[in-house]
Order: structure tokens, then C-alpha cells, then sequence
């Protein structure tokens, strides 16, 4: 059996992101004079920022928007965000078994660095600015064992990983949009986490 590496995803997984984000969209709108609807914004979190912001900013300003954002998000987003239920427990399980955890996030990594060092997430690698089957290349060249997030595409992530994918039902997708996507197990969020890694750690022993 390898060695246990298991793969969070963050926005809506690790951290609820969203009232922090939010201020960080309107502090957007403040400054670019361009509206963005962040109640909006922040239901559809998990696609890379230049998504949302394409939305909202024609396409000639949409990296100007993009760098104005980052630079605006450390003094917005972080205070705000907090730990997801059941996240510091699912960390803390992860390391209990032996194992490490990779973050694997489509925001850019200096960014979700601050994020976990505010909440005091004890992670061991952090892969930032990947989406998709773009997250595969992190979980792969960490050899990452199981991949854990609340959107259908980091079910897409795990397969392209050729690892299971573990969701929780925390994020913009339903359970059933999850299931379809591939999910080996659909959680309600974190708190299951921990008994769930003993079941798959009893049935690779097993195999």
C-alpha cells in the first residue's frame, strides 16, 4: 500500500470563503466602478477567478481585474474566512494515520497560503492555480491516494488522477451532480471524514 497522501481542495471544502470573498468583489467594485454581484459571485465558487470575473468586466480589462483583485483580496478575504466543519478533525485524522496532506486549490497558492496560516491549517504541500484535470498533474506528482472537494470538477481531478474522489456535499454542487461526476462517496462535509478514511484504508488492506 503506498503511503497515505490525501488531496483537500479549499473554497468550500477547508474554508468557507465566501463572506470574505464577497467583501473582496465589492472592494473590487469600489475601485474599478464595474458591478459585480458578489451575493452572485460567491455561489459558484471552485472555477478560477478569470471565470467569474469574465462575467462582470469585458475582456480587455478582465486581467487588469484579475491583478486588481489579488492585490486587494490579503486585507478583504482572509479575516473573515473560516474553517469548514469538520476540516481541522479531517487534517488532524489524515495525520493520526500516518499520512500528509496536499492542497490542491484553483486560487493562486501565496493567496491560499494566508488562508491556511491564518486558521492555522497544519497542511504539508500546497498546489495552487490548477483547475479540473489540471489539479491531476499536483495530485500525481505528490502521489496523492485519495482527493478530497466540493465540485464536480475535482471529481473530474481524482479521475484524471486514476484516484478516488471524495466529495462533500458543502460547495455549489449538489450530492447528486457529484455522483454523476464520478464520486467514490458523497459526505454531507468533513465530519465524516475520518470514519470514511477507515473504511478505505480497511478495504486497500483488504485488496
Amino acid at each position: 500500500m503506498p503511503p497515505l497522501m490525501v488531496g483537500f481542495d479549499l473554497d468550500m471544502t477547508l474554508i468557507d470563503s465566501r463572506p470574505g470573498i464577497a467583501a473582496a468583489y465589492r472592494a473590487l467594485t469600489a475601485r474599478t466602478g464595474v458591478p459585480v454581484d458578489a451575493d452572485a459571485a460567491v455561489t459558484r465558487l471552485g472555477p478560477p477567478l478569470r471565470v467569474e470575473l469574465a462575467r462582470w468586466f469585458p475582456p480587455e480589462q478582465v486581467e487588469s481585474a484579475v491583478e486588481a483583485y489579488r492585490e486587494l483580496y490579503p486585507a478583504y478575504a482572509i479575516t473573515p474566512t473560516r474553517p469548514m466543519p469538520g476540516a481541522v478533525a479531517a487534517i488532524e485524522a489524515v495525520h493520526a494515520r500516518g499520512g500528509r496532506v496536499l492542497v490542491v486549490t484553483s486560487k493562486i497558492g501565496r493567496l491560499a497560503r494566508l488562508h491556511l496560516d491564518h486558521l492555522g491549517l497544519a497542511v504539508d504541500e500546497l498546489a495552487g492555480d490548477l483547475f479540473a484535470e489540471g489539479k491531476a498533474t499536483a495530485l500525481r506528482e505528490h502521489g496523492a491516494t485519495l482527493y478530497v472537494g466540493d465540485h464536480t470538477a475535482d471529481m473530474v481531478a481524482a479521475e484524471a488522477a486514476g484516484i478516488p474522489g471524495i466529495a462533500v456535499a458543502t460547495g455549489p454542487c449538489p450530492a447528486e451532480e457529484l455522483r454523476s461526476a464520478g464520486a467514490h462517496l458523497v459526505l454531507d462535509d468533513l465530519s465524516g471524514f475520518p470514519a470514511a478514511l477507515d473504511r478505505l484504508l480497511r478495504l486497500a488492506l483488504e485488496q
